[in-house]
């Protein structure tokens, strides 16, 4: 079902964009020093795209545990959506960049991921695609898995991103529940699941530093209303955030963890976030 739900999403965008803007959708490999193998992204680039002098917007997305990049587009109807957007000038053009996360979870634990997506990822789009290096043309975003990692990113290093883009972010401030992947990929602890490593790394220990820098990321938080217990996770956030007097947005939909909600959110997802980038 799923492959053939993915080719129902690549006809729809094969009939769609043969009359209306059309971007290109890549995969490409290069070779990372950190993580010392290929290292394999898809990126999405706008109709007319130019040369690498161009200056477009960047965002980077990061997919969910057990998914790849290409689910951005063959379930998430990314190329598709944003093509639209664009076509409708609702959003300006802009280049995405969608790296394959396996299950590492986007931190350095079963490899160096997190380093590797700073000093070889970043770099490496920067030198061969026509995006604009600051920090207010940058976004960082990500479903579920990709959530964690992007809140972490923009928390750890809110210098480099205007806006985040978490859709379900898989970030429960308790511990993850019994049936969360979590668990299970031996990053938060090696043999078993290890509470502390979790706490160490989730967003909650990152709060006081990120709230001592002058720079503020702002967020967008998506979810479906019935994604528990992840929609309380993400709600407690944007409480949170907005105490702060942190610029946040927080849209709820209709259903739980699965695509259906998150396609539905990428576009005003996207366009929130890359608001951002018009100042």
């Amino acid at each position: 079902m799923r492959h053939l739900f993915a080719a129902l999403i690549t006809l729809s965008c094969s009939a769609l964009c043969a009359n209306a803007l059309a971007g290109a959708v890549q995969t490409h490999t290069f070779a990372s020093a950190t993580l010392k193998r290929p290292w394999q992204y898809t990126v999405y680039l706008p109709d007319g795209y130019g040369s690498k002098n161009a200056h477009y917007p960047v965002v980077y997305l990061l997919h969910g545990n057990g998914g790849a990049a290409n689910d951005w587009i063959t379930l998430g109807a990314l190329q598709t959506t944003v093509d639209g957007l664009i076509a409708r000038h609702e959003l300006a053009p802009v280049v995405i960049v969608m790296p394959e996360g396996a299950t590492d979870w986007y931190v350095d634990r079963k490899e160096p991921i997190e380093s590797a997506f700073f000093d070889d990822l970043i770099p490496h789009v920067e030198s061969h695609y026509g995006v604009d290096a600051r920090r207010e043309a940058r976004v960082i975003g990500g479903v579920s898995m990709g959530g964690f990692g992007a809140l972490r990113y923009a928390l750890t290093r809110p210098e480099r991103f205007c806006a985040a883009l978490l859709l379900s972010p898989a970030i429960y401030a308790d511990v993850p529940p019994a049936a969360s992947a979590a668990r299970r990929v031996g990053v938060f602890g090696a043999s078993r699941f290890d509470p502390e490593v979790w706490h160490a790394l989730n967003y909650p220990a990152l709060w006081r530093d990120y709230l001592q820098q002058r720079a503020r990321v702002t967020m967008f938080i998506g979810a479906g209303s019935d994604d528990h217990p992840i929609v309380g996770d993400a709600s407690l956030l944007y409480e949170r955030l907005r105490q702060a007097g942190n610029p946040a947005t927080l849209s709820l939909v209709s259903g739980g963890h699965t695509w259906d909600v998150w396609r539905t959110l990428l576009g005003p997802g996207l366009v929130s976030a890359l608001a951002c980038t018009r100042h």
